[in-house]
């Protein structure tokens, strides 16, 4: 697929704005990131980035409860929003003809969504719902990325449940809602991101149109979630009332992914070589020489690679057998990954893995939707929406040198460790 020139302008309130026409098909992508996730929530109001994204589909200024569903729907578009540790999108994929709506759409909540007493009550139920059916009443869930954040970190943004908890939910109000819009969903706190067919002079008009009159606030000045890295090695254990087996979760802290994106790619190759097949390192230890574990994975960050601003976690998770002990499970992750850091992967290895990051690149981003919110987070969280299309020859460029550093980064003396026992027992 031929890269798609990018072109930026901003406009007078302050949003951001990146296009991305591609004539290929004849569809239109539109989504808005906002400068707000998880790790922005105030003490005592876990959750509530969330919850407001769920609030943003409740009506908008000129619009009356679900009709953004039936504009887009009838329109044969798809959509949807997502909450991030440092960011809420929100995105449809709809007919060429159908910019304008979308446009139209996306400028009348950032404009004035509906926050009322009945949408909110109704939106805190149905997140209780959410976090029951994923979390609460489901095996393993929440681990690792709810469980182990608060064992790798110290500091309340980092550390704390995203999903939230169900009495800080249950206080929220429409004023806090109203001050979490003032202050987070400014204009100048948002990146606008159009790609497909369309004709960029048009469009920008039509964002002109439907955006320049949003009124401009101030944006907030974005605090740093630095922390220092474990000193030492931290544990937690956590009782699942519906797990079958035990499981561990092991949790690094990487390179900045702002600061170093060449670093933190170099852990992406290194849990491929870990974990990304049956020809892998822990696939082979793990599951077919000791048959010690059910399942075992690996990956940089807990929601997926550059989700997030520094600090971010690497994470390896396994769950084994009640007859083998957490313990013996560490002990052998703990020696591939001293094996990787004394001779590297193989040519071999490093080829497969970095092969198979590129090639699964290159198929997401000729997704539409895809690129759409790669294009709008890239230019939030790095500044650079460039990096989506550059990422592949990063990876490419990973040495095994490099791939031997980051394993023997992962020392045992500055990690967290999760043993996550079945309420049944089944684990030392």
């Amino acid at each position: 697929m031929a890269l798609p020139e990018l072109h930026r302008f901003t406009l007078p309130n302050g949003l951001r704005v990146v296009f991305a026409p591609d004539p290929s098909a004849p569809v239109v992508g539109v989504s808005v990131h906002y400068d707000v996730g998880f790790r922005s929530e105030p003490e005592g109001r876990t959750g509530f980035a969330h919850l407001f994204e769920h609030l943003m589909f409740q009506g908008s200024e000129s619009l009356e409860k679900l009709a953004h569903f039936r504009h887009v729907q009838s329109s044969g578009g798809t959509f949807n929003g997502s909450t991030h540790p440092d960011y809420t999108d929100y995105y449809q994929v709809l007919p060429s003809a159908a910019l304008e709506r979308a446009l139209f759409l996306e400028a009348d909540r950032m404009r004035a969504p509906k926050l009322t007493e009945e949408n909110l009550r109704n939106q805190i139920d149905v997140v209780k719902e959410e976090i029951r059916l994923n979390v609460l009443n489901r095996p393993y869930g929440g681990f690792p990325w709810i469980l182990l954040p608060p064992v790798l970190f110290r500091t309340f943004p980092n550390a704390h449940n995203g999903y939230g908890d169900f009495t800080d939910l249950e206080n929220a109000t429409v004023d806090d809602c109203a001050a979490f819009f003032d202050t987070y969903y400014a204009p100048g706190n948002a990146v606008l991101t159009v790609a497909g067919d369309f004709d960029v002079e048009t469009a920008k008009g039509l964002v002109e149109k439907h955006f320049g009159d949003v009124p401009a606030r101030p944006v907030p000045v974005r605090p740093s979630f630095a922390e220092a890295a474990p000193k030492g090695e931290l544990r937690a254990e956590h009782t699942d009332q519906h797990a079958p087996m035990p499981a561990i979760a092991l949790g690094y802290r990487i390179p900045d992914p702002v600061n170093d994106v060449t670093g933190y790619l170099t852990y992406l190759v290194l849990a491929g070589v870990l974990t990304d097949g049956d020809g892998s390192r822990l696939q082979q230890r793990l599951v077919h020489r000791d048959a010690s574990v059910v399942d075992v994975g690996a990956g940089c960050g807990l929601f997926g690679p550059l989700e997030a601003r520094d600090p971010d976690t690497f994470s390896i998770t396994a769950i084994h057998s009640p007859e083998v002990t957490s313990a013996q499970v560490i002990a052998s992750v703990d020696e591939e990954l001293q094996r990787l850091a004394d001779e590297g992967p193989t040519a071999q290895e490093l080829a497969k893995v970095t092969a198979r990051w590129v090639s699964t690149m290159h198929r997401e981003h000729d997704r539409l939707t895809s690129r759409t919110l790669g294009l709008g987070s890239a230019e939030l969280l790095f500044g650079r929406a460039e990096l989506l299309y550059e990422l592949p020859d990063k990876l490419a460029g990973i040495t095994t040198d490099e791939v031997a550093a980051a394993a023997k980064a992962l020392r045992p003396d500055s990690r967290a460790v999760l043993i996550l026992n079945p309420a049944n027992g089944g684990n030392e």
